[in-house]
């Protein structure tokens, strides 16, 4: 599907820790301008502060010229507003681990992880909404009773965008992608689950229309036509362009590890948690808490900075001399450990070194997110390479290790907001859905490098070590 001339899209990143915002040529997806503003540290902020990161980010006429919009955000976040749609309470993000307790009852009381599974493909932790939501009505029972409206941050930022600044009650719109990490939404009917979320929360309440992938939400000022948006990782995969055979682990805040399938999946572990995508297909999932700021923790622990901890890190040889680093820093979301702490195991006089060290935290990280693609493995997923995005992509031991412990060829993109690029190209196909479009554009690879594996047998040695690790200190989490 063609475009006119220098039609021009935007894709917004609402994430964790800022707003990100590309603007690019609707035919090729190269990107023109780009704008970006921070959100504050924590694990609840008020939705307005993503309202005024967001102005920041498209201030002095970054969308001038602009046809139309998407936003992704930070999946299960918890915007719950009263019947006039103000916030009801600052919104509880996906790294709030003070629902754990939660999840665990509402697992129980359906009867286990299988119900959860068969039910809406996942079974819910402390990141997910549905907890977060059983979590408000045990907690704060008078801001509960107040609560009309449940919305995720894509769909207040994107009902934002189409009032103009404004945010009219009962109208918020979503996707299908978003809508699968919320707990009370199901991939395999495509309908939600309101029985879930009253059990959660007490009472029903309004939920956003589920759009379809191409739709179009409506149009902001200035004919500005707004797509549906999506999460975070659903709109990485889109920005990625990925096909059959490919795994993206993405190494930021979180660490995940996900896939397009053309079947719903449902793992009654709760290790894979079996969402929907942003194309209409769907995609299961790993996610930990533990990825960059293991790095810049371990960073920090030896006096140095990223720099200083690669040079360290390529210093060291493969399995640091017996050191060990379950990275459970923040907690953990997979395996389901969210009172855990991090541990430095094997630590010696002769390997107690820094170069040592930094390489226990990199191999660390690395290999909880290849246990991720071991677990897409084993519901029937083809890895055949995996992509390496996110801010500790760039870690030049990072692109060392990497390949050794995943066991197969690992890609680089080159350096760009996927999530954005992601959410602008499905504004791109929103403007091309009246005129057929059954797909979204193809737009350039960003492939910037591979590196196959090098040694097996030592990437081998160093997960074995890693799982004897967590399995002693962790028993209840499995093998």
């Amino acid at each position: 599907m063609s475009f006119d001339a220098a039609t021009l899209v935007a894709g917004v990143d609402s994430s964790t820790q800022a707003t990100k915002v590309v603007v690019c040529d609707a035919a090729t997806g190269e990107v023109v301008r780009e704008g970006r503003a921070v959100h504050p540290e924590g694990t609840e902020v008020h939705p307005d502060r993503w309202w005024e990161a967001f102005e920041a980010a498209t201030a002095s006429g970054m969308l001038d010229g602009v046809s139309a919009v998407g936003v992704a955000g930070q999946q299960h976040g918890m915007v719950a507003l009263d019947e006039d749609g103000q916030v009801v309470r600052p919104a509880l993000l996906w790294n709030d681990l003070r629902s754990a307790g939660a999840a665990n009852d509402l697992v129980n009381e359906l009867d286990g992880g299988k119900a959860w599974a068969e039910a809406v493909g996942s079974v819910p932790v402390a990141a997910f909404t549905v907890t977060k939501l059983r979590w408000l009505a045990d907690n704060e029972p008078h801001l509960a009773a107040r609560v009309s409206e449940v919305l995720l941050p894509h769909d207040w930022l994107t009902a934002r965008i189409l009032g103009d600044g404004e945010l009219k009650p009962r109208s918020a719109v979503t996707d299908r992608g978003d809508a699968s990490g919320t707990g009370y939404w199901s991939p395999g009917t495509g309908e939600y689950r309101t029985d879930l979320l009253r059990r959660a929360l007490g009472h029903d309440v309004a939920l956003p229309e589920v759009l379809a992938p191409s739709a179009a939400a409506g149009e902001a000022a200035g004919g500005l036509l707004v797509s549906p948006g999506s999460g975070d990782n659903m709109a990485a995969a889109l920005g990625l362009e990925v096909q059959p055979g490919d795994v993206i682990v993405s190494l930021g805040t979180s660490g995940t590890a996900f896939a397009v399938h053309d079947a719903p999946t449902a793992d009654e572990t709760g290790a894979v948690a079996g969402f929907a995508d942003a194309t209409g297909r769907f995609l299961p999932l790993v996610c930990t808490l533990n990825a960059a700021r293991v790095l810049t923790t371990t960073a920090r622990m030896l006096g140095t900075d990223l720099a200083g901890l690669n040079r360290l890190a390529l210093q060291a040889s493969p399995g640091a001399d017996g050191l060990v680093l379950l990275p459970y820093l923040d907690g953990e979301r997979t395996p389901d450990l969210p009172h855990a702490t991090g541990t430095l195991s094997g630590v010696t006089r002769a390997n107690g070194t820094p170069a040592n060290v930094a390489r226990a935290g990199v191999e660390g990280m690395l290999c909880a997110l290849a246990d991720g693609v071991d677990a897409l493995q084993a519901r029937g997923i083809v890895v055949r390479r995996v992509f390496l995005i996110g801010g500790a992509a760039r870690s030049v031991a990072v692109q060392h290790v990497a390949p050794d412990l995943f066991g197969t060829p690992v890609t680089v993109p080159a350096a760009g907001e996927y999530v954005a690029l992601g959410a602008a190209r499905q504004a791109a196909w929103s403007l091309t859905t009246a005129k057929g479009a059954t797909s979204p554009p193809e737009w350039a690879r960003r492939d910037r490098n591979s590196r196959d594996p090098k040694d097996l047998d030592a990437g081998a040695e160093v997960r074995a070590a890693y799982r004897r690790l967590r399995q002693a200190l962790h028993p209840e989490a499995g093998p």
